[in-house]
């Protein structure tokens, strides 16, 4: 990989040199209260050129474990290139971060305005800065996310099937599974593949929850990527992922037959058997109890957490076919 910028990086009108260090302040809006919101770009230059990387996290305001991952990027100081340059956007989406709201103040999906508008609204003129300003920069991207409502992601890489080298990305990061999806229309992913920049979405945990696991999976992910590049300092360890990583060609959903109060059996990551009970549904009062079984064998890669839980409600993503099927 070659970089897009040798010597001098511009980035929201601010001059980065090689061998620089520089926080450029991404001016995102005011406050009703006129007070201005700005949110730290971290950018890290190496005295030696090389690949330009990417680090996001908190496109969804509630999605705290992205965050913990890109914050410890920072703090460890592994952001600190050996060669090339690294930006670090901890909190995309700061309205959200300051309100533990996963929307924009308008009520807007961050990842769902891409590639924005410049006249557009307020989260649709921060995609639009994001791609305009910063992206085009960049010659590799990892975006970091959580789960939402409850729902629990085992450590997993989403991203769309057909590229041998995203392919390859995938595997390097080492996260347990790899889901192939589908690029949703607007959405950050399909934006910056539209661009031809290559990208990892990292999906981890869940809304509101920093989990150990989940963390340590995202920075040793972004340590293999770093590694890979030439660009990860020779004081930090790379381990290998502690098992294959599984890539999974389809999945479903398996949704709650009843309303009631629901507890998971099994842990997320676990294969299961067809027709096993991964989890019950009871009633209050003692006199109800649903067993919740597998709908085919595989992989789950998705647990609701919420103790209570309607009839329709998901409550286990499954594997239903693994790209070695």
């Amino acid at each position: 990989m070659t970089s897009k910028k040798d010597d001098i990086l511009v980035i929201l009108g601010e001059e980065i040199g090689l061998g620089e260090s520089k926080e450029v302040a991404f001016n995102l809006a005011k406050l009703h209260t006129r007070t201005p919101v700005s949110v730290p770009i971290i950018i890290e230059r190496s005295k030696k050129p090389g690949p330009v990387i990417l680090f996001t996290a908190g496109i969804h305001g509630d999605e705290i474990n992205g965050v913990e991952i890109v914050r410890q990027l920072i703090a460890k100081g592994i952001n600190k290139p050996r060669t090339g340059t690294t930006i670090c956007i901890p909190v995309l989406n700061i309205f959200g971060f300051i309100n533990m709201e996963r929307e924009f103040p308008d009520g807007r999906d961050l990842n769902r305005v891409f590639p924005g508008s410049k006249a557009g609204s307020l989260a649709s003129r921060v995609a639009y800065s994001l791609v305009s300003e910063v992206v085009p920069h960049v010659d590799f991207i990892m975006d970091f996310h959580t789960g939402g409502a409850l729902r629990f992601n085992a450590p997993q890489i989403r991203i769309a099937e057909g590229s041998e080298d995203i392919d390859i990305a995938a595997e390097i990061f080492g996260a347990p599974f790899v889901l192939y999806s589908k690029n949703v229309k607007k959405s950050f992913r399909n934006t910056c593949n539209r661009m031809k920049i290559p990208i990892l979405l990292f999906e981890g945990g869940k809304s509101f929850h920093i989990d150990n696991t989940v963390t340590n999976t995202g920075v040793n992910g972004a340590k293999r990527i770093l590694n890979h590049y030439g660009m990860l300092q020779r004081k930090f360890k790379v381990s290998e992922p502690k098992k294959p990583v599984i890539f999974i060609n389809e999945s479903r959903w398996i949704r709650a037959k009843y309303s009631g109060m629901f507890k998971a059996s099994i842990e997320i990551g676990s294969k299961v058997a067809k027709g096993q009970a991964i989890g019950n549904i009871t009633d209050p009062y003692g006199k109800f109890n649903h067993f919740v079984k597998a709908s085919n064998s595989g992989y789950i890669i998705n647990v609701n957490e919420s103790p209570i839980v309607y009839q329709g409600d998901a409550l286990f993503h499954i594997s239903t076919l693994l790209a070695e099927d």
